[in-house]
């Protein structure tokens, strides 16, 4: 399958978009097999042939790595620049000077890794890097997650398979009754609201590119979801609180096409039928992240000759000629190089774009319109381990979105003998999603709290979404508790270090190719065009892939290029696809949307 992106085309309006997307249709007839619809092509950026093959990369995240992996494999000199830590957002954290008696430090982390079955990208990379015992190398520290506690406010929690049943074949019709049966257990939430919204995930499924494109990027999920004027349980569960715990979007502002694109892939995977996705819905890593990836993969680069400066980013880009020339370090140092890859967050990537980048590449600005929001992880460290099924957690409507997931028990060794001193038998990892809603305790959101006062409000949250009948989390068992060290307070105002890219509605228009026309500048990261388009590991690393490839192709190297592996459209739905492409063409709305 190609590789290749689309592009925003002039042909498709937000005029457009509004029109098409006016009045629904009547029902959609079965359809047949098929392949995928055309995309509009990508954008075309000016490259010229330069035959170096010295590469500077500044960001040691997931995109500066992914990107160092494939171009050290094929022989180019690779360094990377980083300024605090290899991993980035991924990396684990641990709690400084808490180890003893020939312990580990408590292991922490920005909160739990999460590998869904339709990452396909990461896996890979995985595979390539070698670890004691495993014939998979990395990868076979992936560990399989066979089901979900989905809590209540007040009501009792239940324990769901992630699994998606009585899927036997991907038909439109026994799809749309799975995502029926598997909802059915949201409380308080009317049958018909239900068919409503698994019939609306249909609409997506048998969209065209171009109608996800030119219309379902121009509204947002709670828009094509239809939320005005359906049930408080429909709007909280269904619309709002899925979309938070599951990719810390807000469906209020995201595109519906962002949402879409994860959550069809999400359900494939849980179909169990597509094979490019057999890792299923979920899988952990077992064991903390840097001691399961990060590190194996650092100290297989620097086997592979790629050199890594710590401690030092990119301050300044001077062109020369149309091309980046050199690069100023943090340091006041300059570096020279062929090739320079942008592998940091965009809000450290904006300020590198000085006039004369934009100037070569005005597209580039778009850049500066992109928004990051907060998602920051907690960990509790109990003394004695809770009784809640192993799996992940999700406190469905929580106001601050709150996700969870027991570690020790799918870690390899005894965790009370491996890390702190010897006290703790649990680690509970939080995900904060939400840091703008007001919670329960202090009625502040948690930018507005200090940090004893977060771990206060994320505790209370967690008891009065899952304690209701089970009792499972008890104050007297916290040993201690460990927030993100990004998080900070100065003059009265909470700050974050390591924010993350929101895909807002239209937002793809602004997101960047990993070339652009500066002949050898490159970027990476979760901000870049990618298959995903989402702040993920797999975004990242897919980016990472495609900036090699750019470098490859400056470069005018004939050898084989990084594979980027795409999320897989099936093809029991290419027919209602084409179908619905002719009507896209025709300004009609989708046959189903309404």
């Amino acid at each position: 399958m190609s590789d290749q992106l689309p592009s925003s085309p002039a042909s498709i309006t937000r005029r457009t978009a509004l029109r098409a997307g006016l009045a629904a249709g009547a029902a959609l007839a079965a359809v047949a097999a098929g392949t995928a619809a055309a995309a509009p092509g990508p954008r075309s950026p000016l490259l010229r042939t330069t035959g170096g093959r010295e590469v500077a990369i500044f960001g040691g995240g997931m995109a500066g790595l992914s990107a160092a992996h494939e171009l050290a494999e094929r022989g180019y000199a690779v360094t990377v620049f980083e300024p605090a830590y290899l991993g980035g957002k991924a990396r684990s954290l641990g709690v400084p000077g808490t180890g003893a008696g020939g312990r580990q430090d408590l292991p922490g982390e920005h909160g739990f890794r999460f590998f869904p079955g339709c990452y396909r990208n990461v896996p890979d990379t995985m595979s390539r890097i070698p670890f004691p015992g495993n014939a998979n190398g990395v990868r076979d520290n992936l560990v399989r997650v066979e089901g979900t506690v989905a809590g209540f406010e007040g009501q009792a929690p239940i324990f769901l398979p992630v699994e998606l049943g009585g899927v036997t074949q991907l038909t439109p019709e026994l799809l749309q009754n799975s995502l029926v049966g598997a909802f059915g257990f949201v409380p308080q939430l009317p049958p018909h609201e239900l068919a409503f919204f698994a019939k609306q995930m249909l609409v997506w499924f048998t969209s065209c590119r171009e109608r996800r494109f030119g219309q379902w990027e121009y509204v947002t999920w709670e828009q094509i979801m239809h939320a005005d004027g359906k049930s408080a349980a429909y709007r909280k569960y269904l619309v709002n609180a899925l979309t938070r715990i599951t990719v810390a979007a807000k469906p209020h502002l995201s595109s519906a096409r962002t949402i879409g694109t994860i959550g069809e892939a999400l359900v494939l995977a849980g179909s169990g039928l597509v094979p490019e996705y057999s890792g299923g819905v979920d899988r952990i890593l077992n064991r903390p992240t840097n001691a399961a990836w990060i590190d194996p993969w650092v100290a297989h680069l620097r086997a592979l000759g790629v050199r890594f400066v710590l401690g030092q980013g990119a301050a300044a880009l001077h062109l020369s000629d149309g091309r980046v020339g050199s690069v100023r370090l943090s340091s006041g140092a300059t570096v020279t190089a062929d090739h320079y890859i942008c592998a940091m967050p965009v809000d450290r990537t904006v300020p590198l774009l000085n006039p004369a980048v934009l100037a070569a590449d005005p597209s580039l600005e778009g850049m500066s319109r992109l928004i990051s929001d907060w998602m920051v992880g907690i960990q509790y460290y109990l003394r004695t381990p809770t009784e809640i099924p192993e799996g992940h957690i999700a406190a469905l409507g929580s106001p601050w979105a709150l996700t969870a997931l027991r570690q020790a028990p799918l870690w390899v060794g005894d965790f009370a003998a491996t890390y702190g001193d010897g006290s703790a038998a649990e680690c509970l990892s939080v995900d904060i999603s939400d840091w703008d809603t007001p919670g329960i305790v202090y009625g502040r959101s948690a930018k507005d709290c200090s940090a004893e006062e977060i771990a206060t409000e994320v505790w209370a949250q967690l008891k009065a979404w899952l304690n209701t009948g089970t009792g499972w989390l008890r104050d007297e068992d916290i040993a201690s508790w460990h927030l993100d060290p990004g998080i900070t307070w100065s003059g009265g105002v909470t700050h974050n270090a390591t924010p993350l890219l929101v895909n807002t509605v239209g937002s793809y228009d602004d997101r960047p190719e990993a070339s652009c026309a500066v002949p050898n500048l490159y970027f990476g990261g979760d901000h870049v065009r990618s298959h995903i388009d989402l702040a993920t590991m797999e975004g990242a690393n897919e980016s990472g892939r495609r900036a090699a490839n750019a470098v490859m192709d400056s470069a005018g190297d004939p050898g084989g290029r990084a594979d980027v592996l795409p999320l897989v459209s099936p093809p029991a739905f290419e027919l209602a696809k084409r179908l619905d492409q002719d009507r896209y063409r025709a300004g009609l709305p989708h046959l189903l949307d309404g």
